[in-house]
């Protein structure tokens, strides 16, 4: 039986019966970190990727592996934001809110918009639940959820009768939960369930009876919306498809956008790829995706440990392979001295960091953006390596690929950033065509290249890169290590006159390649104004939607979001002297900022958060109009 409870228009119409459906809805699943929240957000996902939709998803889940049953800090969550028009973000506050239990309810309760729609598990609001959530009075029954509206029913009974034909056990029928909550899903956004019923049937092809029980769960589910004769908030709401360019789409998270990217960028450099890598959230999926591409050439490897996986990433390149490392903050961190020896011995070695908070073990299973300083400074000596920064999972497979051109034409370590949002968020992906890429074939010395058949290890050519000579070539041998060497012959050398060249010589080849990227344009807005907002990274989608309203408001504000972080596009000074006032969102406590200052002696102000969630469009907003207002 549900009960309903009013409070404040309802978010998706507005309050208005038969009213238009909005442009875009946001929803949140959340529930026990047992209870298959990110497993029912990612076929709802799916689903809403064939309706063609276009989408942006954040999944949130906890750090511990499995936290107590019921807990606060054991909630796991998933928001998609999809409609018919573009979508940049997970969306600011959700319209649905789906809660399995009270710790979920509790949790997510104040990121509901108001008026919005409460759907929670009844049947889980128990006394010891309560007790758990910290809850001293039932909130379905108090009145405390007058803000929104509310639909409680026993979701756990309704499944339980729903699989109960198929004879599982107790605990095992109540893992239908999450099917059954995605086909009341799938009905109040008209989506199809034949492609997740054919999902189901794949993931259980050697256990029908738990196939089967899921399907019949999930088509309960979808009955129960159809068919249930309920007043107010719970109706059907279709979302039209969003206009897009014809061509072949698919939803892509940033781990696997990334994973496609270095393998594209090994193709396009002709070589084979070498992944060396130890698990770490959330940089985990990439080595999970590349084992899955072992057809394209790609080797993967997970070393013991960190300092073991650059080092294999090292020798494989000294080998004549791209190289290529993955980790987290604390993971970079013990890579840190291997990073100087790729430096030093000028090699290509692609290292990617999904960034999480920190410092230290940090937040583990949250985002940030406060790696930066590690990646442009952190290591020791004049160790300069160029750093790139993706802004979105779509984003990340052409970002990856230009690491591996740079990485290979520069003979150079390059540090790629992501964050944890975007290593696991998904959007939609149009496939682009693979011939539209210039390819950068990586060329390695074969024959002598100094007087009277000597080698010249660190001759240098016009980018100021010295040439790659694979490990065993005939004729070629020479010396390479973390010892300084001589600039021409490559012999060990730690003269004072000799550190002062290569240090210099090693510097001009990275500002160098400042030279080979495009000029940094405005993303939206004018090349000159009041205010412009720079951005880099994941703050891409909050700040671009942001300063969209503010322009539609007549405000003058502009957006620069900046991919090549080091070293920076040559016109990025100049471009910025332009604006009366700079603001960096970024989510630290103001690490580009100091960039920008250092660089370009601009005054650059900050706007920092360090809460583990990414921004939100009216936070942003919001300083957009008090600093146009003072």
């Amino acid at each position: 039986m549900a009960t309903a409870v009013f409070g404040g228009p309802d978010a998706l119409t507005g309050g208005k019966e038969n009213a238009a459906a909005p442009d875009a809805v946001v929803v949140r699943f959340a529930g026990d970190s047992g209870d298959g929240m990110q497993l029912t957000g990612g076929q709802f996902t799916l689903s809403t990727a064939l309706a063609g939709n276009d989408l942006a998803t954040f999944p949130d889940f906890p750090a511990e592996i499995r936290a107590p049953q019921g807990t606060l800090f054991g909630v796991s969550a998933f928001q998609i934001n999809f409609g018919s028009t573009d979508i940049e973000t997970a969306g600011d506050q959700p319209d649905v809110l789906i809660a399995m239990n009270p710790a979920a309810l509790k949790v997510n309760l104040d990121a509901l918009k108001p008026g919005g729609l409460i759907i929670a598990d009844s049947g889980e609001f128990n006394k010891r639940n309560l007790e758990k959530a910290k809850y001293t009075v039932n909130p379905l029954e108090d009145g405390s959820l007058h803000k929104w509206q509310l639909l409680g029913f026993d979701i756990s009974a309704l499944t339980l009768e729903a699989v109960k034909p198929f004879g599982l056990g107790n605990k095992e029928a109540l893992r239908c939960k999450n099917m059954w909550t995605l086909g009341l899903a799938l009905w109040m956004f008209d989506r199809e369930r034949g492609p997740l019923i054919d999902w189901l049937r794949t993931k259980f092809a050697k256990n029908s009876t738990l196939a089967d029980a899921n399907v019949a769960a999930l088509n309960a589910g979808h009955a129960y919306g159809e068919t249930a004769e309920l007043s107010g908030p719970l109706r059907q709401v279709r979302i039209a498809p969003v206009e897009s360019e014809p061509g072949l789409y698919r939803t892509v998270t940033g781990a696997e956008s990334i994973s496609y990217g270095l393998v594209a960028g090994a193709q396009l450099a002709e070589l084979p790829l070498f992944f060396g890598g130890y698990p770490i959230t959330p940089a985990s999926s990439i080595l999970h995706n590349l084992v899955k591409l072992k057809e394209f050439g790609v080797t993967t490897f997970q070393a013991e440990d960190e300092i073991a996986a650059i080092a294999s990433a090292i020798g494989a390149s000294y080998a004549g392979h791209l190289g290529v490392t993955s980790s987290s903050g604390p993971g970079i961190a013990l890579k840190t001295e291997a990073i100087g020896l790729a430096v030093m011995t000028e090699l290509p070695l692609v290292i990617v960091n999904s960034q999480r908070g920190g410092p230290s073990t940090g937040l583990p299973t949250k985002t940030e953006q406060s790696d930066l300083y590690q990646a442009v400074y952190g290591r020791n000596g004049d160790a300069s390596i160029p750093v790139i920064a993706a802004r979105s999972p779509s984003d990340a497979f052409d970002c990856a690929i230009e690491a591996c051109r740079v990485a290979t034409q520069y003979m150079t370590p390059v540090m790629l950033l992501t964050d944890g949002y975007i290593a696991n968020a998904a959007e939609p992906w149009k496939v682009p065509d693979p011939a539209s890429y210039l390819p950068f074939p990586a060329t390695f010395l074969e024959e002598p290249n100094g007087p009277d058949g000597t080698v010249l290890p660190f001759a240098r050519n016009e980018r100021g890169a010295r040439p790659w000579i694979k490990a065993g070539t005939p004729g070629l041998m020479h010396r390479i290590g973390g010892i300084e060497k001589n600039p021409s012959t490559g012999a060990i050398d730690y003269s004072p006159a000799s550190h002062q060249t290569m240090t210099d010589l090693r510097k001009a080849k990275i500002d160098g390649i400042a030279k080979s990227i495009p000029p940094q344009e405005v993303t939206l807005g004018e090349a000159s104004g009041k205010l412009v907002l720079v951005g880099w990274g994941s703050t891409f989608g909050p700040i671009h939607q942001a300063v969209r309203r503010a322009r539609r408001r007549g405000l003058d504000v502009s957006h620069v979001h900046v991919r090549y972080i080091w070293p920076l596009p040559e016109n990025l000074g100049e471009l910025l002297a332009g604006y009366d006032r700079v603001l960096v969102p970024e989510m630290n406590t103001g690490q580009f900022k100091t960039v920008l200052r250092d660089q370009f002696l601009i005054d650059a102000r900050p706007l920092n958060k360090t809460s583990g969630q990414p921004f939100t469009i009216a936070e942003i907003e919001a300083a957009i109009e008090q600093i146009l207002a003072a």
